[in-house]
Order: C-alpha cells, then sequence, then structure tokens
C-alpha cells in the first residue's frame, strides 16, 4: 500500500476493502503506535462485521494516548454509517451528473410507426414466449416425501441468542459501557527474561527508608489546617452516587456477556426489564440464554 492509497481511505474509511485491511494489519505490525492505521483498521474490522472486531477495541485503546477520541470517533456517524449507503448515494450523484444531449423525437406519428412495429414483433415471437418451455420439470410428490418441519421448535443457541462475537456497538451516552469494556477482567504477571533479578530489600532497608520519610516530614514543618465550624459540608460519595438504572444499557449486558461475567449479566438484563417492560420478553429470553451458558461453563 501507497501513501496515496492510504490517504484515500483515511479520508474515506468507509470505503476500505478487505485486501485493503490486510495491508494496513501489515503497517501496524510494523508501526504498532501508528494510531491512525489502528482506527482505520478498527474501521475496516467493523464494515466487515468481523468477529476480531471487539478484541482489536480493546488492543487500540491500549495504544491510544486519549481514549476520549477514540470513543468519540467509535460513536461518529461515519464510523457507524452503512457501506452500502455509500454506494447509493455515489450512484444517485452519478446519474444526477449524465447530461442527455440527443432528444429523440416522440411526435404523435413516430410514436404510432413504433407501437406498429413491436405488435408485429411480439407476433412473430409468440411461438417462443410460451412459459411452459422455461419450467423445470417437476416431479410429481407423494405424501410420503413431505416431510413435516415445525419451525416453533427451531431454537437459536446460546450464542446466537447473545449474538457474541458481534462487534459492540456504543453510543455517545454510553461512556460507562465502554470504560467496563476496557477493564481487564483476569491478568498475568509480565516476566521480563532479559531483565535482572533484583534482590528482594532487607528489613534494615526498609526501616531505614521509613525514617528518612519522617525525618523529611518533620523538616518540611507541614501543617493540617483546621476546618472552620460554619464552612459548608460536601458528601462527596452522594455527588458521585449514580443510580444503575441510569447507567444500564443492552450493549453494557452484552459486554458482561461477553467478559463471562453471567451473574451481572443476569442482573443487568433484570434492570433493563424493569426498565423497558414493552421489552421484557426480549429480556427474558437473554436471561435464559445466559443461565445456560452459565450451566454449560460450570459443566
Amino acid at each position: 500500500m501507497n501513501t496515496t492509497d492510504f490517504t484515500y481511505i483515511l479520508q474515506h474509511p468507509q470505503n476500505i476493502t478487505a485486501t485493503q485491511i490486510s495491508d494496513v494489519k501489515s503497517i501496524i505490525n510494523e508501526f504498532p503506535y501508528f494510531q491512525s492505521a489502528r482506527a482505520i483498521y478498527l474501521k475496516g474490522l467493523k464494515n466487515k462485521e468481523s468477529f476480531k472486531y471487539n478484541q482489536e477495541l480493546k488492543t487500540t485503546a491500549a495504544y491510544t494516548t486519549d481514549r476520549s477520541i477514540l470513543f468519540d470517533f467509535i460513536t461518529s456517524k461515519e464510523f457507524l454509517q452503512n457501506e452500502i449507503s455509500q454506494h447509493i448515494k455515489h450512484n444517485t450523484e452519478h446519474l444526477k451528473a449524465i447530461e442527455v444531449s440527443d432528444i429523440e423525437d416522440i411526435s404523435v406519428n413516430k410514436s404510432v410507426i413504433i407501437d406498429d412495429a413491436l405488435r408485429q414483433q411480439i407476433k412473430d415471437t409468440e411461438p417462443i414466449l410460451d412459459p411452459a418451455l422455461f419450467e423445470a420439470k417437476v416431479e410429481a410428490i407423494t405424501p410420503e416425501d413431505v416431510i413435516d418441519i415445525d419451525v416453533s421448535n427451531i431454537q437459536k443457541t446460546p450464542e446466537e441468542t447473545l449474538e457474541i462475537g458481534k462487534p459492540l456497538t456504543f453510543n455517545k451516552n454510553e461512556v460507562h459501557s465502554f470504560s467496563e469494556w476496557l477493564k481487564i477482567t483476569s491478568f498475568k504477571p509480565i516476566i521480563r527474561e532479559d531483565e535482572e533479578i533484583k534482590a528482594e530489600p532487607s528489613p534494615k532497608n526498609n526501616q531505614e527508608k521509613k525514617f528518612e520519610l519522617i525525618d523529611k516530614f518533620i523538616a518540611s514543618k507541614a501543617k493540617i489546617q483546621p476546618i472552620k465550624k460554619d464552612a459548608p459540608t460536601y458528601n462527596i460519595a452522594k455527588a458521585q452516587m449514580i443510580q444503575p438504572e441510569a447507567l444500564m444499557t443492552e450493549t453494557l449486558a452484552r459486554i458482561y456477556v461477553e467478559q463471562k461475567n453471567y451473574s451481572k449479566a443476569i442482573q443487568s438484563y433484570k434492570v433493563l426489564s424493569l426498565k423497558y417492560p414493552e421489552k421484557s420478553g426480549f429480556f427474558a429470553d437473554q436471561i435464559q440464554a445466559v443461565k445456560e451458558l452459565q450451566e454449560q461453563n460450570n459443566i
């Protein structure tokens, strides 16, 4: 991929192709801190409904210096828009640009001549316009050959019901959901083989450091100012409290499922059922699917 191609998809990310997605991935492998390339790659995965999108979103966030910019990007119209709509818009503009140079004669006399010619042509081709000539031969079906299929009994798997693996879609009001998705649910210690193993500090060294801190504090003559009796008081904890139903969204519930935090997922769908009673049936199906997944994982 050359500079011109990359600049074009940077300006028109909705037009990125599968080949270009692979090319951008190669660029990222060589320059992992190239944030623009990571943003374009993320957009490409979203366009293709790739199962890699959700995990790549976390990786992109880890390499992004300002995650608020990333959040604005993935919730923008340009990121969420449908690729097909761009093709339709392009074709519409193309049709508008077509100029009609030659205007045909649509006088009455010419119309009559054309109609007569069409009638004669239809009459000449009647023998080959029999629809039966183009129908495939259908063998007679006996009652024994008919298999009764009860469509109502065909059920989706829990993974299909919960849309596990499908790209998560955030809106502007789901900052909390976005933060929850970026949380690391489990981690392993990083072992660096090239680093020398440092000796653990002895209790004596620790005690000396504590005394040094105390001496430094005394030397600075730090003072704690008493609070005035008439000074206003604020309940910081109360001010920061947000009702869970205000933060609860379907995306957040899906995040808990993806993180395999099934207890929180069930609780989330229960809150959503109370919040949106008109969709209680849908949320009940989601809860049942989560419970089935929970049982499968316990086994």
